[in-house]
């Protein structure tokens, strides 16, 4: 259980998105990758509960041509792109460690120590 229950529950998201192909054509010449743009307000909605960290997204994921078009979906090619998606739940509990680049570094807890 977490303390303070369901609203006191913190969740930490990372994405990783593909590179857009306009972006990726440029990133030849520049080797600088950006990830396709994600509706993060959209995505918040899936979580109906806890307290959500800012959504961090990094370049990943995977993006393949499937041969089909569905215009009924609104697809403008053939291409699937898939997102890997992390999530980690946890609780404030009132420990505060180290930002390194903006991001707060979390205490690293072993399982051979009884965690």
């Amino acid at each position: 259980a977490v303390p303070g229950g369901r609203k006191e529950m913190l969740i930490q998201v990372k994405l990783g998105i593909p590179p857009s192909e306009e972006i990726e054509d440029d990133c030849k010449n520049t080797g600088i990758q950006e990830p396709l743009d994600v509706d993060l307000a959209h995505v918040a909605k899936v979580f109906p509960y806890g307290r959500l960290m800012p959504i961090q997204v990094v370049v990943g994921g995977l993006s393949f041509p499937t041969g089909r078009i569905v215009h009924e979906l609104g697809d403008e090619n053939d291409m699937a792109i898939c997102v890997a998606a992390s999530v980690s739940i946890g609780y404030d509990s009132g420990e505060r460690t180290k930002e390194k680049d903006g991001v707060v570094e979390h205490k690293v807890y072993d399982t051979r120590d009884g965690y």
